[in-house]
């Protein structure tokens, strides 16, 4: 039996590991070149997890975490809310409760900013609002203004019913707009996820805001007030 030689097998291994990770090349239309090494293995992490879920339940007296699983069905629906499709089909969520008592809801997001995903924590309170959104990793090398608590806070008090969008009812960030996208399509689907599969369940969530929203309308026409 005809073997190879040593030194051949030995020079292909080689080659094939000392091709680098990031030898796939970027283009970037802004910067009008390829991306270097260095700035497609940016990664800038702010908080851990551990970090975040204190801002998002300062008083709280436990956090409970759980693992939202989408069936198909509810998978299609909250894209079909959203206005997107993402490849997720399951999401971490983390609960927090005072007694018996929820005091509020907050998932991590995974968005693709310009060339590559951010990542952030959502809080949502028992009502369905948000309430806190944290920047936790950032891996491009411009946008990361997102992370601004001046920012940011455009985020807090936003609900389902309301567009989460540059240009509506965000105001953006000139060079960082990808990453102002990113991030606010996480917000609205973080929103819709709990609204979904939390709210709803308990009878509080949008049908039942808009059944009330609706029949006040009605009877506020009907008897003048």
């Amino acid at each position: 039996m005809k073997t190879l030689p040593i030194p051949v097998v030995a020079a292909s291994v080689v080659l094939v590991l000392s091709i680098p990770v990031w030898a796939e090349r970027i283009w970037d239309s802004e910067l009008k070149r390829y991306l270097t090494e260095q700035e497609m293995m940016h990664a800038e992490v702010y908080l851990t997890e551990e970090e975040a879920l204190k801002l998002m339940f300062p008083r709280s007296e436990r956090i409970r975490k759980e693992t939202l699983r989408l069936s198909p069905e509810q998978k299609a629906r909250v894209e079909s809310r959203i206005g997107w499709k993402f490849p997720e089909e399951s999401f971490e969520v983390y609960i927090g409760k005072t007694g018996a008592t929820v005091d509020g809801y907050a998932m991590v997001q995974n968005t693709i900013g310009k060339h590559k995903p951010m990542t952030y924590m959502v809080g949502v309170d028992a009502q369905g609002r948000c309430t806190n959104v944290e920047l936790l990793v950032f891996r491009e090398a411009r946008g990361s203004e997102v992370r601004m608590k001046r920012f940011n806070v455009q985020y807090e008090g936003k609900t389902v019913f309301d567009p989460i969008r540059i240009n509506k009812d965000i105001i953006n960030i000139s060079g960082a707009t990808m990453s102002v996208r990113s991030m606010s399509a996480g917000v609205k689907r973080a929103l819709v996820l709990i609204d979904e599969l939390y709210l709803k369940p308990q009878g509080i969530g949008s049908d039942t805001v808009q059944t009330r929203q609706a029949e006040k309308g009605f009877f506020g026409s009907l008897f003048g007030f």
